[in-house]
């Protein structure tokens, strides 16, 4: 049995299709705390791919920390008062349904965890000790255009114990029918974006890379993550633009 299929059956998969339309997929996903850290830094150094061919995206799990109201958080600069290294996220919506032609007046929204491995709108509990219940920050909803094209702007998001850098994304349809749930990983390496941001404490980010758990041990990205794997390009003083695209049945 796949791993992901495995977790599927324990229900940490199959919480995306809990979600109904007023939902976000956004959360921290291991919350025993463990960390299943990986020392490879072979991995390529520079950028992804995004879903090449014209099959759905993976669908992976929303995890405890969903956006409350996403309708609310129209906007597409989603920093509010988080600092970090600049980021810019660019993500393109497909629909497999009319042989991958892009997907436009599509619902995108997005939310990660800021450089200190925190989330808004959550906390003050064992799964997050930092109380952010009554802020928003690096959460944001946003529509297609005509090029299936929605644009945020962030800071890069930091990491926490037992999963690796990501996004969270939930697409609907122009309705506001749920059609997928899913996740952006980076990618990885000694000269990747990962890791150039978290050895710049410069700009805050004082973990670096002990401890951190690579896609390979990552409970939703080690099974396959080809088509979750975002591209990354720029530098610590200009900012990293990450660009992705995402099929969806639509």
């Amino acid at each position: 049995m796949k791993r992901k299929e495995f977790l599927r059956g324990l229900g940490l998969i199959g919480i995306g299709s809990l979600a109904i339309p007023i939902i976000n997929s956004c959360s921290q996903d291991n919350d025993d705390g463990s960390s299943n850290s990986s020392t490879n830094t072979d991995s390529p150094s520079g950028s992804g791919s995004s879903s090449g061919d014209c099959s759905v995206t993976a669908s992976e799990t929303a995890g405890p920390f969903p956006t409350i109201t996403p309708s609310s958080l129209v906007k597409s600069d989603i920093t509010m008062d988080r600092t970090g290294v600049a980021f810019s996220i660019k993500i393109t919506i497909k629909n497999t349904n009319a042989s991958c032609a892009v997907l436009k007046d599509a619902i995108v929204d997005i939310c990660h965890c800021d450089k200190d491995g925190y989330y808004s709108e959550y906390g003050g509990t064992s799964m997050q000790s930092v109380n952010y219940t009554t802020v928003h920050f690096l959460r944001g909803r946003q529509t297609t255009d005509a090029n299936g094209l929605v644009t945020f702007t962030s800071i890069f998001p930091g990491w926490y114990s037992g999963r690796a850098t990501h996004i969270h994304v939930h697409i609907y349809n122009a309705s506001g029918t749920s059609l997928l749930v899913t996740q952006i990983a980076f990618p990885e390496g000694t000269n990747s974006a990962v890791a150039l941001v978290n050895a710049s404490s410069a700009n805050g980010y004082t973990k670096g890379m002990s401890g951190y758990t690579y896609n390979s041990s990552d409970n939703v990205f080690s099974d396959s993550v080809t088509n979750e794997l975002g591209t990354i390009t720029g530098s610590v003083s200009e900012g990293f633009v990450l660009t992705h695209t995402i099929n969806v049945a639509g």
